[in-house]
């Protein structure tokens, strides 16, 4: 009988162990479950996003006339030409733009664990607007295109991208060898890009004021503007595949960043090379900054804002951060640049001026609601 009892306790206690797991692994499932439909439907919004997008403008067009554009079976070759050759050039500028900013800065704050880095805190932003500014001085690429001097075209834009991107990579770089140099600790590298973003401010200030005269200067702020209307389809290619790519690097390596998360000792623990993990980072996380600014100009607290938007949803696991941060990205870059060109239309507005605006207040509803989580 006692025999009986203690066997019939066993398979209970078993029993309830299953049932247990069972729950447990139930629990996890839906959680992931969650995460993996708020991505679906943020790529679902940027799409529906994008067709929204085409149909709005000083030249308006209806969803029908957008779709027989699109299959080439408009009658309008005007159609045509606004979809094609404007808009679905700025949409995918804005989409994979957005992309690129937003996983540098989930990538940032992630390797150096400070949730205030991001490109513009590191100085990359500001290295690329100091190598803009350079180009335009020394070069002479900005003239006036308009007679009451109210716009700016580039003569050598690829001179300034070059020069912007150039320069962005010396800041990195710098900052690099300082980590390598003094085995400086992931704040130490924070303190050092504001230091260096102060400093290529400082350059672009000095520059505006040598500035020979008023074509240049106007063509220095405007281009610290960040507007996507200056793209074509060359440069919104290039971003695209840029992005693409260094995004296929993250999420390849999504594991390392989980890794880090849990701090410097977990990840060696687990066998990880922490330095050669954040050098590699940061470094590719910079290249596609310095691309993307290079070619549409300063866009602020989209790196900053966007990872900690899907980090209230998402949580801290990469494998779902790295494409939420991505898609919510897009959208916030395309919805801010839809608004921009259609808010006093047919004014277009740089889409940078509305993404600091929207992006100051947003971080410090962030900075409020999660500071007692960092």
């Amino acid at each position: 009988m006692i025999r009986f009892i203690t066997a019939f306790k066993k398979r209970s206690v078993k029993s309830t162990e299953r049932t247990s797991g069972s729950n447990i692994l139930t629990e996890y499932d839906i959680y992931n479950a969650k995460k993996i439909s708020f991505i679906a439907l943020s790529s679902v919004l940027v799409l529906l996003m994008a067709m929204f997008a085409l149909t709005l403008g000083p030249y308006s067009l209806s969803l029908k006339e957008v779709f027989l554009a699109l299959i080439g079976q408009s009658n309008d070759i005007s159609h045509t030409r606004v979809v094609w050759n404007i808009r679905m050039v700025r949409i995918i500028s804005a989409i994979f733009g957005g992309v690129g900013l937003a996983i540098s800065g989930m990538i940032m704050q992630n390797i150096l664990r400070n949730p205030l880095a991001s490109p513009s805190t590191l100085g990359v932003s500001n290295a690329a607007s100091f190598g803009a500014a350079f180009a335009i001085v020394a070069f002479g690429s900005g003239r006036i295109s308009s007679h009451d001097g109210s716009a700016v075209t580039f003569t050598m834009p690829y001179i300034i991208a070059i020069s912007a991107f150039g320069f962005s990579m010396i800041s990195t770089g710098v900052i690099i060898l300082l980590t390598r140099y003094r085995d400086a600790s992931p704040e130490t590298l924070v303190l050092a890009g504001v230091a260096m973003g102060s400093l290529f401010t400082a350059g672009v200030t000095s520059l505006r004021y040598f500035a020979q005269d008023e074509v240049q200067l106007s063509a220095i702020i405007f281009w610290t503007f960040g507007d996507l209307g200056r793209t074509g389809w060359a440069t919104a290619g290039i971003i695209a595949v840029a992005s693409v790519i260094c995004t296929a690097y993250f999420f390849l390596n999504r594991w390392n960043y989980n890794a880090m998360n849990g701090g410097e000792n977990v990840a060696r623990s687990l066998g990880i090379n922490t330095e050669r993990v954040r050098i590699i980072g940061l470094i590719v996380s910079s290249m596609i900054t310095a691309l993307i600014v290079s070619f549409v100009g300063i866009i602020g607290f989209v790196g900053l804002v966007v990872p900690h938007m899907a980090r209230k949803v998402i949580g801290n696991d990469t494998r779902f951060l790295i494409p939420a941060s991505c898609v919510v990205g897009a959208l916030l870059l395309l919805v801010s640049d839809t608004v921009a060109r259609t808010l006093i239309s047919p004014i277009v507005l740089p889409v940078g001026i509305l993404t600091s605006f929207l992006g100051a207040p947003m971080f410090i509803y962030l900075i409020l609601k999660g500071r007692n989580n960092w």
